[in-house]
């Protein structure tokens, strides 16, 4: 056993109180220097949809709040499975993040051979925004409510219809939520986007489906669709006069779109922790929640571990309903 001199031990003592401060002070200042290169949010969409619209106001912002360039790369395909797999890859280093939606917490019941786990692969970093969709029917359609879209759907099981940007996406899972909550029977039509979903509803082709408040508000001002409801838990300011689905009948119906930032797991907490404040604060700034509001989005703020619990349940939720709609893709 060696012995140590009176010198020696106050050496260590030294050494390892050195060692001790370097190691409480290492993951601060680590974060300190994040972000020193350019960072990346993946959209796994393509361009111009809400996704990708609102990762590029963030982008920008971040910039500004952090004085470092952060970067939008579209890699949509296979239903969002691309990009998310690509950030699941990734370095865990807090420069390449992802900018998902709900179709992800879908897909994890939806997609049986996904090549990532949304909880196990990944860090939930923060929400960003959510915004209500609008069930709407086509003009001429003998139908003013949604009670009386009920009552024509059980007296005719399966004759109505609904249109799709495609099974899975918030459009249709609002859907068979309705159907569900409902006990009605209307089939859907799935369309490759939510364009072609539209065109048909406005030409009497389809019966009805549910939209983005900010596409269709102007349609249903010109009468071109009537506004059944909208999916939110409160009226839309966007469209104050149009009931929610729960007031027009449907109690506890919600089914909104909403967007989140998401990490590779293993990130460093200090960097998810600067991520999520920075963003927090990005969505409380006045001028966006103005910008915002006027296309009925609403600003989501939490912290990583309430984003966590609530990712989780979501995609009980919707699991749920694609279990009991017997939902499959090819």
């Amino acid at each position: 056993m060696r012995i140590f001199t009176p010198f020696q031990r106050g050496g260590l003592a030294a050494a390892f109180a050195v060692c001790a401060a370097w190691a409480a002070g290492v993951g601060p200042a680590w974060a300190q220097k994040y972000p020193s290169h350019p960072v990346t949010i993946v959209v796994p969409f393509g361009a111009g949809g809400s996704a990708d619209v609102y990762a590029r106001v963030l982008a920008q912002r971040l910039g500004q709040e952090t004085g470092q360039s952060f970067v939008v790369e579209n890699r949509p395909g296979a239903g969002a499975v691309i990009g998310t797999q690509y950030v699941a890859k990734a370095a865990p280093d807090g420069y390449t993040l992802l900018m998902m939606s709900n179709t992800q917490t879908v897909n994890e019941t939806l997609l049986k051979k996904r090549p990532y786990d949304l909880m196990q692969d990944f860090t939930a970093v923060a929400p960003v925004n959510e915004a209500p969709l609008v069930l709407v029917v086509r003009a001429g359609l003998p139908i003013k409510s949604v009670k009386d879209l009920v009552a024509q759907a059980r007296q005719s099981p399966g004759k109505l219809n609904y249109a799709s940007s495609g099974t899975g996406t918030p459009y249709h899972m609002a859907g068979e939520l309705f159907k569900s909550m409902a006990g009605i029977d209307i089939a859907h039509i799935p369309y490759k986007s939510s364009g072609g979903a539209r065109t048909d509803v406005l030409g009497g082709q389809v019966d009805m489906m549910f939209d983005a408040v900010s596409t269709m508000t102007e349609l249903i001002q010109t009468r071109k669709v009537v506004a059944l409801a909208t999916t939110g838990t409160e009226r839309s300011n966007v469209l104050p006069d149009t009931p929610t689905m729960a007031e027009a009948g449907v109690p506890g119906y919600t089914a909104t779109i909403w967007l989140g930032l998401l990490a590779p797991r293993g990130t460093p907490p200090d960097v998810v922790n600067f991520l999520n404040e920075r963003i927090s604060h990005i969505v409380e700034q006045p001028e966006v929640r103005s910008v915002w509001a006027q296309s009925g989005v609403t600003p989501m703020k939490m912290t990583p571990a309430q984003f966590t619990t609530f990712l989780k349940q979501d995609i009980d939720k919707w699991g749920a309903i694609v279990k009991s709609a017997n939902i499959t893709v090819d």
